[in-house]
C-alpha cells in the first residue's frame, strides 16, 4: 500500500497525529537515509516510505491517512564503522526515540544485535532483519479531558513521599478488581487511594514507568525485569502496567491515574533513568538510539570509540554533553509535566548527568538548562546524588532547587539504632535536617529526602530480621546485591516464633519509623514498610516480578498494629509544623528597645542528657553515649498561615535511647511552663498517652523512643493550612 508523503515539519520530534495524517520527525546527524515503516497489528510490515526532507539534522515527513493506533518503526542507514563509533545498520528496525507509546516485547532469539553474533566479531555487521524481535512505536491520540484537574502543589517541606511499584502495590489486593490489579488503573482505584489517604501519604514516587525491556539473561532464567531501570522509551508509559491495551491505551490510563490521585490530593513523582539506556555496551542489542545515531546519543571512550563510557554499571552512559541528547531529556521532562501532569521527578544516578568530562560539576549544562526552564520551575526535582564512577558520591553537593536522597541519613540512622559507637553527633545532624550538608549553600531542610530503606535493599522488616542477604532466587549464587550489613536482630535470623525476638523486631521497626517521621527534612517511606512487608531476606529484587515483591494484603495482627502506628506518627508529623520546619534551627536574641542590650537568647532547639542538663562537649564526642533528648521549641516557630496569621504549635521533647537497657531521663522544663504529655512510646504503644508531673523522671526503654508534647494534643486534629 503506497502512502502519500509530504514534506512535513522538523518539530516536534516523534509522531504527531493530525486530522488528515501524522507528522514524523527523527534526529540523526550522520545518517544517509531514513525509512519509516508501518506495521499491521499482527506484525506484518504494510508499507515503508523514505523520508526525503532534512532540516538541521532532523529527517521529517507528513504521511496522509496515518491515524492514532498505527504501529511504526525506523530503519536508518549510514556508515558501519564501529572503530570510529559509527554503527548504522539498515537491517535493524528501530524504536522512535520520541515514541509516545510502545507495543510488544523484545525477542532475544531474533537477530536484534547490530553486529554478527555468530562470528563473535562485534565489528562485523549483521545482515539479518531484526523486525520480528523489536517492539513497535505507536502513534497516539494525545487528546484527554483533564477537566478541572489541578496539581495538589504541596510544599516539599509538608510532604510525605511513598516509594511504590505500580504493579506490586495492587497485584494481590482483593479490593481491586482483578482486571485492574498491577496496573495504573489499580493504583487509581478507590481502594488504593483510600489506603494512601488513611496512611497520610502526600506523594507517590513511582518506580520507573518509562517503557523498559527485560534483559536477556533474565528471560533465559524465567525471570524478568521488575524495577524498570532498563529504559527503551523516555516518552512512553510502560505498557505492561496497562489494563487498556498497548496501542495507546496505556497513555490514557496513565493520565486517568494521575487525575484520580490529584483529585485525592496526592502528587505523582516519577523515578526517571536518563543516565543510561537498555542497549548496553558494544555487545548489547540495537533497538533505538544506537542505530539512529550512536555518536550523538552515547558517551564513547575518547581514544577508542568502539567502546562506551560506563558511569552507571549498565554498559553505557547517555551523552548529556551533546545538545540533542540534552534536548531529548528536556523534551521528555516537559512532556511528562505538560501532557501527563506529573508533579516531579527523582533522577536515578543523577551524578552521571552532571559529568561534564569525567568530573561531576555543579555548573554542568544539565543543571543550567533545568534551572532556566519555566515548565520545570515549580515541580519537585530530587536527585539520587551518586553514580558508580570515580568521585560519584555527591550527597550534599547538588545546587539550589534540588532535593537529594540523603544517603548519609540512611547510613547514620541505621548504625545508630544498631548500636554502633560514636554515632551521636552525626545522628543529631540527621535528626535536625542535615544542616552540615544543606544549610550553607542556600538550601533548606527539605533539601534532605530522608529514608531508612528504599527499593534497592532490605525492606524494613528484613533489615531487622536478617544479618545476611538471601538473593538465591535471583540465580546469581547470592553474589548480587549490596553486601553492606547495617541490619539488626537478636541472633536468630529470619522467620521465628520466639515472642521476645518478634517484639524486639517490631519495636525496632517502630523506632525507625518514628525517627523518620520526627526528623526535619522530607520523609520517604518505602511501600510496604508501614506494615512490615518481607522479601525473605532478598535485598536485590530487581528481577522478582512475583509474590516475593507483590504486596500481601492479608495482614496479621502484628502487621495491622504496625500499620496503625505508622498512620499515627505520620498524622502527628503532618499536624505539627514544629515537626517539619521549613528553615534550619537558629537561636533568637531578645534585646531591650533603645540601647539594644541583650536580655536573653531563646533557643529553637536544645539537646539534653539523661540527667536533664544540656549535652556537654565531652558527651558529644564520647563514643559510649547512646541516649539523648531533643527539645523543639514551639514558641520560636515563626510561620504563618495563608491569611498571614502567626501559627502557634506545641513544643516537643524527643527522647531517644539506642542502648540495650532502659535509661532514666530527668525532663527539662517545657518552654511554655506546661507539664509534658507523653504522646508516642515505641516500647509500649498500647499505653502511650500519659501526663507527666513537673520534675518527674521517666524511663525510656532499651532501644526505644518517647515523644513528649507540652500540650495535651495527640495529633488527632486535622492537618493545618499550608504555611509559608
Amino acid at each position: 500500500m503506497s502512502r502519500t508523503l509530504l514534506p512535513g515539519k522538523p518539530y516536534p520530534l516523534g509522531a504527531t497525529a493530525y486530522r488528515r495524517g501524522t507528522n514524523f520527525a527523527i534526529f540523526s546527524e550522520t545518517a544517509t537515509r531514513v525509512d519509516l515503516c508501518f506495521f499491521d497489528p499482527d506484525g506484518t510490515q504494510s508499507d515503508c516510505v523514505t523520508l526525503r526532507e532534512q532540516t538541521a539534522h532532523v529527517w521529517h515527513g507528513f504521511v496522509n491517512g496515518i491515524k492514532p493506533g498505527q504501529l511504526y518503526g525506523y530503519r536508518v542507514d549510514g556508515p558501519w564503522d564501529p572503530l570510529h563509533g559509527q554503527r548504522f545498520n539498515f537491517n535493524k528496525l528501530l524504536v522512535d526515540p520520541y515514541a509516545k507509546a510502545i507495543a510488544g516485547d523484545i525477542d532475544w532469539k531474533q537477530p536484534i544485535f547490530g553486529y554478527d553474533v555468530a562470528s563473535g566479531d562485534t565489528n562485523k555487521m549483521s545482515e539479518e532483519d531484526s523486525a520480528a524481535g523489536v517492539p513497535r512505536s505507536v502513534v497516539i491520540d494525545n487528546r484527554f479531558d483533564w477537566s478541572d484537574d489541578c496539581r495538589p502543589d504541596i510544599p516539599l517541606a509538608d510532604s510525605v513521599i511513598y516509594e511504590v511499584h505500580v504493579r506490586g502495590f495492587s497485584m494481590r489486593n482483593p479490593d481491586v478488581p482483578e482486571n485492574l490489579r498491577g496496573t495504573y488503573g489499580g493504583l487509581a482505584h478507590p481502594a488504593s487511594i483510600d489506603y494512601l489517604k488513611r496512611l497520610g501519604i502526600t506523594a507517590v514516587e513511582l518506580l520507573p514507568i518509562h517503557h523498559f525491556i527485560d534483559e536477556g539473561h533474565l528471560v533465559d532464567k524465567g525471570l524478568r525485569d521488575y524495577w524498570g531501570y532498563n529504559t527503551l522509551g523516555y516518552f512512553a508509559p510502560m505498557s505492561r502496567y496497562s489494563s487498556s491495551g498497548e496501542q495507546g491505551g496505556q497513555v490514557r490510563e496513565f493520565k486517568e491515574m494521575v487525575k484520580a490521585l490529584h483529585a485525592a490530593g496526592i502528587e505523582v513523582i516519577l523515578d526517571v533513568v536518563y543516565n543510561h539506556t537498555c542497549e548496553g555496551n558494544h555487545m548489547g542489542p540495537m533497538l533505538s538510539w544506537k542505530g539512529v545515531c550512536n555518536t550523538t546519543y552515547y558517551r564513547l571512550v575518547q581514544d577508542d570509540p568502539q567502546f562506551y563510557m560506563d558511569y552507571t554499571g549498565t554498559g553505557n552512559t547517555l551523552n548529556v554533553r551533546n545538545p540533542q541528547v540534552l534536548k531529548m531529556i528536556m523534551d521528555s521532562l516537559r512532556y511528562w509535566v505538560t501532557e501527563m501532569h506529573v508533579d516531579g521527578f527523582r533522577f536515578d544516578l543523577a551524578a552521571t548527568l552532571a559529568r561534564e568530562l569525567h568530573d561531576v560539576s555543579r555548573l554542568s549544562s544539565f543543571f543550567d538548562t533545568i534551572h532556566q526552564d519555566p515548565t520545570l520551575a515549580e515541580v519537585k526535582l530530587i536527585a539520587e546524588p551518586w553514580d558508580v564512577g570515580d568521585g560519584g558520591y555527591q550527597v550534599g553537593n547538588f545546587p539550589v532547587l534540588w532535593a537529594e536522597w540523603n544517603g548519609k541519613y540512611r547510613d547514620t540512622v541505621r548504625r545508630f539504632w544498631k548500636g554502633d559507637a560514636g554515632m551521636l553527633s552525626d545522628f543529631a545532624y540527621r535528626l535536625t535536617g542535615s544542616s552540615d550538608l544543606y544549610q550553607y549553600d542556600g538550601r533548606k531542610p527539605y533539601a534532605s529526602i530522608n529514608f531508612v530503606t528504599a527499593h534497592d535493599g532490605f525492606t524494613l522488616h528484613d533489615l531487622v530480621s536478617y544479618n545476611q542477604k538471601h538473593n538465591e532466587a535471583n540465580g546469581e549464587d547470592n553474589r548480587d546485591g549490596s553486601d553492606s550489613n547495617d541490619s539488626w536482630n537478636m541472633g536468630e535470623e529470619g522467620p521465628t516464633e520466639n515472642p521476645d525476638i518478634l517484639r524486639a523486631r517490631e519495636r525496632q521497626m517502630r523506632n525507625f519509623l518514628a525517627t523518620l517521621m520526627f526528623s526535619q527534612g522530607v520523609p520517604m517511606l518505602t511501600g510496604g514498610d508501614e506494615f512490615g512487608r518481607s522479601q525473605q531476606g532478598n535485598n536485590n529484587c530487581y528481577c522478582q516480578d512475583n509474590e516475593l515483591t507483590w504486596f500481601d494484603w492479608s495482614l496479621d495482627k502484628e502487621q495491622k498494629r504496625l500499620l496503625d502506628f505508622t498512620c499515627r506518627v505520620i498524622k502527628m508529623r503532618l499536624s505539627h509544623p514544629n515537626l517539619h520546619r521549613r528553615k534550619f534551627f537558629q537561636d533568637r536574641e531578645i534585646r531591650k528597645k533603645g540601647d539594644g542590650t541583650l536580655v536573653r537568647v531563646i533557643k529553637d532547639v536544645a539537646w539534653f542528657s539523661s540527667d536533664g542538663n544540656e549535652v556537654s562537649d565531652e558527651a558529644w564526642s564520647a563514643g559510649w553515649t547512646r541516649a539523648i533528648g531533643l527539645l523543639l521549641n514551639g514558641k520560636t516557630l515563626q510561620v504563618t498561615d495563608e491569611d498571614g496569621n502567626w501559627l502557634v504549635d506545641d513544643s516537643f521533647l524527643l527522647l531517644v535511647n539506642a542502648a540495650d537497657q532502659g535509661v532514666e531521663f530527668t525532663l527539662p522544663p517545657a518552654p511554655s511552663g506546661n507539664p509534658w504529655c507523653q504522646v508516642i512510646d515505641t516500647e509500649n504503644i498500647c499505653d502511650a498517652f500519659a501526663e507527666i508531673d513537673m520534675g518527674e523522671k521517666v524511663i525510656v526503654g532499651g532501644r526505644a523512643i518517647k515523644l513528649m508534647s507540652d500540650h495535651s494534643r495527640s495529633g488527632e486534629e486535622a492537618r493545618p493550612p499550608s504555611v509559608s
